[in-house]
């Protein structure tokens, strides 16, 4: 393709374009959207379409992108050498992770100089990033990796329903020495159970190492939907009571609110009486002491701030860490 113009990426929009092609995603998905975002707001000659974009082959999107991305480098004196070893391995990693057909390969085996792109990076950078780092230079980057906790390659994954989950998990885990970022633990919070079911459904199809399921106790109908689809290395928790909420101890749960509300004190009339629920209870809680409402999300790390030893993990975080430690390592090599 020649007479190629564009506007090169700055380096923000590299150090973004990096991070976005090394998270967790379905590989097809992740790389057209980005690549396409790139063309779409970088190319100037030849100009396309949105449309003419998804009619254009995987090997001409690949070329754009790529040509895009190390022009740019180029332009900001950028020239280090792209020894394509950070490329093969990111290959090799999302091919041990996902099943993927030839024409996503196309999409996964570029040349993007992952080189110089670590030259731009600043210190406070997303672990993936820091992994991508590695891949550049380390003579064995997934152990070094796991070594300081930059918790790729992912190992295993959690499917769960909100965000309460995704805040508090890891917290507990540390606790009873199971560090996720150690053991490559990724968490999706989906947004409710039946998007549990989709999610896990779109990824048990590809995803080759193990799916751990998390739900509240009133999905058992989406657990019957899901157990059939359960691979043999896969586990699926449905908690014994209610939400994820409600498994938390009431010690804990009053530690957060007297953190919350200052100079709280709950006497005796004001024991948490959670027979309705958790949720209910902290909503009602929030909504008559005159504070701004219940949200699951600041509640959340609330609780995450107040957890400060093994009487705040109940039997049932125990029963879930002991689950998920006990999950199949697939070897990817």
């Amino acid at each position: 393709m020649k007479d190629i113009k564009f506007k090169p990426l700055n380096k923000e929009q590299l150090r973004i374009s990096a991070d976005r092609l090394t998270r967790f995603k379905e590989p097809e998905t992740k790389y057209l959207r980005v690549y396409k975002d790139i063309i779409t707001g970088n190319l100037i000659n030849p100009s396309f379409k949105k449309s003419d974009l998804d009619k254009m082959s995987y090997e001409t999107l690949t070329y754009l992108a790529e040509y895009i991305i190390n022009n740019s480098l180029l332009k900001l004196g950028i020239d280090s050498e792209n020894n394509l070893l950070a490329n093969q391995r990111l290959i090799d990693y999302e091919n041990n992770l996902f099943t993927i057909d030839s024409e996503t390969q196309k999409l996964i085996k570029n040349k993007i100089n992952y080189n110089g792109i670590i030259e731009l990076l600043e210190d406070e950078i997303p672990q993936n990033l820091k992994w991508l780092e590695l891949l550049t230079s380390s003579t064995n980057p997934n152990q070094e990796s796991w070594d300081r906790g930059f918790r790729f390659p992912i190992d295993k994954v959690i499917i769960c329903e909100g965000i309460t989950e995704e805040t508090l998990l890891p917290e507990f885990a540390k606790l009873l020495n199971y560090d996720f970022d150690k053991n490559g633990i990724h968490i999706i919070s989906a947004g409710g159970k039946n998007q549990v079911v989709k999610t896990f459904y779109k990824y048990s199809q590809t995803l080759k190492i193990p799916i751990f399921v998390l739900l509240d106790s009133d999905a058992k109908e989406n657990y019957n939907e899901i157990l059939p689809r359960l691979r043999n290395f896969d586990k699926i928790h449905i908690l014994d009571k209610g939400e994820f909420e409600d498994i938390l101890p009431l010690c804990l749960v009053e530690k957060t609110l007297k953190y919350a509300i200052e100079n709280i004190s709950l006497t005796d009339n004001e024991k948490i009486d959670n027979s309705n629920g958790m949720v209910h209870y902290l909503e009602d809680f929030f909504k008559n002491r005159g504070t701004h409402e219940f949200k699951k999300s600041e509640f959340a790390n609330l609780v995450k701030i107040n957890i400060s030893g093994q009487e705040d993990i109940s039997d049932e975080f125990r029963q879930i860490i002991e689950e998920l430690k006990n999950l199949p390592k697939i070897d990817m090599h």
